[in-house]
């Protein structure tokens, strides 16, 4: 265990060396926030509108403070996967510059020198992530804050899961990378792309029946729900304390992707973390066995 951790350390450190790396790492939530609230905030709050009755009268506080709250689960849920893959460049690099090569003639088995890329990209995916949580709860005390502990301690878990689940996933993606070209292409697409099919951009419930189906299967789509969900509770709970009908509550909830469809059946908060806790299962241990293929077959 010694070994693994020197390995970490090892990794974390390169990935503070490298300004640029890092640089592009921490300012990319930032950038994120800026192009949520600017972009996507109207659409939001024109979907969140369009589910109240003309008859319901809701505060600029609780709508504002829905938005944001519906904006800034939407950015963590993309920030947790991607900023994995611009942390994880250190394995790529290793084996661009040759470094590799004295690892595979050290007595170090692939498996801890494997297993030290892994934890070092999720402590510093969770530190990266830890400040774009910290710039969303600032950005809901600003809008509109209804959260009270027991949320925010429900939203940090989930940063945890999701951390997790994107480094599995960058892992696997990553341990075929050569070149950092080839880890900047893949980054690239991952950006451009997780963000719709996870619901980000646009909820899911704006997609069609044949797409929202397809959506169910993938994991993705609870993990965006699950943190929306605990965003969004402490705005549930204040409509909830001020007496709005029930069915327009449920309404928003659906509108919002807080109610995930699996079959036919709505998927609850618990079925939610145990659909992440089995896929990050599922991923860790496909990754395993990765690792375990030779490196020449690997790089096929």
């Amino acid at each position: 265990m010694r070994t693994v951790l020197a390995l970490m350390n090892r990794n974390r450190k390169l990935y503070f060396k490298d300004k640029g790396m890092l640089f592009t790492s921490m300012i990319t939530p930032v950038i994120l926030i800026v192009l949520y609230a600017t972009f996507l905030a109207k659409v939001f709050r024109d979907s969140f509108t369009a589910a109240i009755p003309n008859m319901i009268t809701i505060s600029d506080k609780l709508i504002n403070g829905t938005v944001a709250a519906q904006l800034t689960a939407s950015l963590m849920a993309v920030s947790c996967i991607t900023v994995t893959f611009c942390v994880n460049l250190t394995m790529v690099q290793d084996k661009a510059n040759g470094t590799r090569k004295d690892f595979n003639v050290s007595p170090v088995s692939k498996g801890k020198i494997y297993l030290g890329y892994f934890l070092s990209t999720v402590a510093n995916s969770l530190m990266v992530n830890g400040l774009a949580l910290i710039l969303c709860l600032g950005y809901l005390l600003k809008m509109g804050w209804y959260m009270n502990a027991a949320d925010v301690l429900w939203v940090l878990f989930d940063m945890i899961l999701l951390v997790l689940f994107g480094s599995t996933l960058s892992s696997i993606i990553s341990f075929s990378l050569t070149t950092q070209g080839q880890l900047s292409a893949v980054g690239t697409i991952v950006s451009a792309g997780y963000g719709f099919i996870c619901g980000a951009y646009m909820p899911i419930s704006n997609f069609g029946s044949g797409l929202q189906k397809v959506l169910s299967y993938l994991p993705s789509t609870y993990a965006t729900s699950l943190i929306k969900n605990h965003m969004l509770h402490g705005v549930f709970r204040e409509m909830e304390r001020k007496h709005y009908p029930d069915e327009m509550v449920e309404v928003i909830r659906d509108t919002l992707d807080c109610n995930p469809v699996f079959h036919g059946n709505v998927v609850s908060v618990n079925q939610m973390i145990g659909i992440m806790i089995g896929s990050i299962a599922v991923f860790g241990i496909i990754y395993y066995f990765v690792t375990l293929l030779p490196e020449g077959e690997g790089r096929r």
